[in-house]
């Protein structure tokens, strides 16, 4: 998944941020309001960690904002992405607010890095409608364990290509597009070009071979993964 982690406390910042990666995730981290609106204006993410007391913008001494205000705006626009707000405040009239305001879960400090972890896939699971298992002919996703078989042999697939597979099988049979896959791959300091991600789909249709699904080309449109008949 691609997610955009929105907090100020630095300790915290670092262990999340290890944790998903290890986990295979991609994450990209604001520290503030501003930084975190730009980030989410500009990036699509499959979900949002957001915690509600945080700076206004990256000056030292900046004002306190609450994160329940950029998730209002978000969801004005129209944006769906699932957040699962992470705060100190654990009233409960504090955490009705958070939900009225847009957020889909809620989940009190200190937590168990665990936990953040199978809240987001039920996030996932919830809005994007797929389940912790997905199979397309003989190819297996477990979505928990974050690995792929082909019956019941482990399919060994480096992080990108994993994601790229993932992201094919988030549902199956659904076109998705070549820049949605760029900028599920890409970081703010580094761009996906057209050509290493074909080369992605590349390895991964030698990898399918024997796995009785297939990665189909849509000229103009971008790749579906396809059950061989």
């Amino acid at each position: 998944m691609r997610i955009l982690l929105i907090e100020d406390d630095a300790v915290l910042q670092t262990v999340m941020l290890r944790s998903l990666s290890d986990a295979g995730h991609r994450v990209d981290v604001a520290s503030h309001l501003e930084e975190g609106a730009h980030f989410w204006q500009v990036q699509a993410y499959d979900a949002v960690l957001l915690d509600l007391n945080l700076p206004l913008n990256g000056q030292s001494h900046a004002a306190q904002g609450s994160g329940l205000q950029l998730l209002r705006v978000a969801r004005a626009r129209g944006d769906r992405t699932p957040v699962l707000v992470l705060t100190a405040r654990n009233r409960t009239d504090e955490r009705i607010a958070g939900l009225d305001a847009g957020a889909d879960d809620y989940l009190g400090k200190p937590f168990d890095l665990e936990e953040v972890e199978a809240r987001l896939r039920a996030l996932v699971r919830r809005t994007q409608g797929v389940s912790d298992e997905v199979q397309v002919g003989r190819l297996c996703l477990n979505r928990k364990l974050r690995r792929i078989f082909v019956d019941d042999a482990d399919l060994a697939l480096p992080t990108r290509e994993f994601e790229v597979l993932c992201e094919l099988m988030t549902p199956p049979g659904r076109a998705v597009s070549k820049r949605v896959l760029s900028d599920k791959l890409s970081g703010f300091d580094e761009a996906l070009g057209d050509n290493a991600l074909e080369a992605f789909i590349s390895r991964l249709r030698k990898k399918l071979a024997d796995s009785g699904a297939s990665i189909r080309t849509l000229r103009g449109i971008g790749y579906v993964l396809e059950e061989q008949i």
